[in-house]
């Protein structure tokens, strides 16, 4: 049987077929209906139908979507890609599709697939994060995706940024309300604010990164305070967790200069005489999120395939 894995985004949507040892059989995307809840289920639905019968077979179904499912409501909460907030999202793709669905945020799916074959592949215990227009976080024990009692297991970026300075107090106002959220500095709209609050330079995140590389002091300069305080982010996660692996995700985990600058500060913020946590780059890329949606079901798959 496949495994149908399904990214649910903002911008797009995306699928990908795995066979029962991982190798990926097809990948196809589509825009996503902006705006639109229905429209964006039938095209889920139809990704899937086009899928199985090009490919001759039935597969299980995993989505990945931004947000997390009410565990009393079944409703969708906490999604930035806002039609989805407070639909019966799983209810309504069993209907269409006359199947289980499993889902997951695309937060859990990243860190499943970098813990399940890719940059964290044998780690006990992996937390994946999401650096790009948000931050998100997913934790994955022993192979599979801790959820948590409320379903928002691994949300760090909506805790406060640890050990702020007082320019950083009270920090920028969140969407969620508050401020001095984690995902208000570390997010990459956060160090793009940053960088035109200290210097007056209008410059996207990647933007930033590029002339950092090119040894601009103000762009240097703004990165190094972006490395410190995504090492304090991480060290709180470390306190809590004491994860085997962290691996980076989204746009911002291309800047490679993190991989070694972070693990070199984080030891002044982690409550402990050695730190032996490894940051690592994502071996899938933008793949993990479709891949970890397919491995929501790999306990069906490994069975059988057993």
């Amino acid at each position: 049987m496949l495994r149908l894995g399904i990214d649910l985004g903002g911008s797009k949507i995306e699928i990908a077929a795995l066979d029962t040892d991982g190798r990926e059989c097809l990948r196809r995307r589509v825009a996503t209906p902006q705006g639109d809840y229905r429209a964006s289920v039938e095209s889920v639905a139809r990704l899937v139908e086009s899928v199985e019968d090009e490919l001759q077979a039935r597969g299980t179904v995993g989505i990945g979507m931004p947000g997390a499912e009410s565990r009393v409501s079944g409703l969708i909460k906490n999604a930035n890609s806002t039609c989805l907030i407070g639909q019966p999202l799983r209810h309504d793709l069993e209907q269409r599709l006359q199947r289980e669905v499993r889902l997951s945020n695309d937060a859990n799916c990243f860190a499943l697939s970098e813990a399940v074959d890719g940059a964290a592949a044998g780690a006990e215990v992996v937390f994946g994060v999401i650096l790009g227009t948000g931050c998100g976080g997913g934790i994955v024990v022993r192979g599979q995706v801790l959820a948590g009692a409320n379903g928002i297991s691994g949300e760090w970026g909506h805790n406060p940024l640890p050990w702020p300075t007082d320019v950083e107090r009270p920090g920028p106002a969140c969407y969620c309300g508050k401020h001095g959220c984690i995902e208000t500095w570390l997010s990459g709209p956060g160090l793009a604010r940053d960088h035109l609050t200290q210097n007056g330079q209008n410059l996207t995140a990647d933007a930033i990164a590029n002339f950092a590389d090119n040894a601009d002091p103000a762009c240097l300069a703004s990165l190094a305070r972006y490395e410190d305080r995504l090492a304090r982010g991480l060290a709180n996660v470390i306190n809590l967790l004491d994860p085997d692996v962290i691996v980076l995700g989204g746009g911002l985990s291309n800047i490679q200069r993190l991989y070694d600058n972070v693990p070199r500060l984080w030891p002044q913020y982690v409550f402990s005489d050695h730190v032996v946590t490894r940051l690592v780059a994502p071996m899938h890329g933008d793949s993990s999120g479709v891949r970890g949606a397919a491995w929501l079901w790999q306990d069906v798959a490994s069975s059988r395939h057993a």
